[in-house]
């Protein structure tokens, strides 16, 4: 079960408004207790109204709650850029509430493959960050959708500006973050690049089909993770 998933079927198991303990939780969704105690953690933490702790249970206080929702990405998108316009805004509760939206979003979002130890602390990263990303958005997607190569430069997070050619593959929302996951002809290697240290990205005029080893299901997270640049 993805972490997504599980994290609504906890909010559905706590909705009855009874105190359930973790172990059961656990057993129920067939997941470790300490996997449990991570997720109600992740919980509490975006404001999700979860009383309990350790070894005693957990429940759900009364809150308002919306039906869920399946959001296209560009859906996505105008929700984060509206968050982060607020949240530069002057009025304070205002700001606040940007914040702890955004904080309920990051939670139910995908983000068990990205490592724990490398996680690039995209929780802290300043709305105003957003913005700059989105301006490459259109291009990425639509050659995504037509196969197209693009010619990006590409500052790294250590400052450095590089020039790539690649074949983009997939986009993905990692909490305020954008990331789009590429074939690197320039490193002929995969390689997942955040949008928002994009500074340009041109269509090339040339396309690319499927060849093995340079799919998107060849990508191997974790090999990309150890040979970065």
């Amino acid at each position: 079960m993805r972490r997504t998933d599980r994290l609504f079927e906890i909010i559905q198991i706590l909705r009855n408004g009874k105190l359930h303990r973790a172990q059961d939780i656990a057993a129920r969704l067939e997941v470790s207790t300490r996997t449990i105690y991570r997720d109600m953690d992740t919980l509490m933490a975006s404001g999700v109204p979860v009383e309990g702790e350790r070894g005693v249970g957990y429940m759900v206080r009364e809150a308002i709650t919306l039906p869920p929702l399946t959001l296209t990405p560009a859906e996505l998108e105008a929700l984060n850029l509206g968050m982060a316009i607020v949240a530069e805004a002057a009025d304070t509760d205002l700001k606040m509430a940007a914040e702890s939206l955004a904080a309920k979003i990051d939670a139910v979002l995908p983000t068990e493959t990205v490592a724990e130890a490398d996680s690039w602390k995209f929780a802290v990263y300043p709305f105003a960050d957003v913005a700059r990303g989105l301006a490459q958005m259109p291009t990425l997607r639509a050659a995504i959708k037509a196969r197209q190569k693009l010619f990006l430069r590409y500052r790294r997070i250590d400052g450095v500006l590089t020039e790539r050619v690649i074949r983009p593959l997939q986009m993905e929302y990692w909490g305020r973050v954008w990331t789009v996951t590429a074939w690197c002809e320039t490193r002929a290697a995969f390689r997942v690049f955040r949008v928002d240290l994009i500074e340009t990205a041109e269509a090339l005029p040339e396309l690319f089909v499927d060849e093995p080893g340079k799919r998107l299901q060849d990508y191997d997270p974790m090999c990309e993770h150890e040979a970065r640049g």
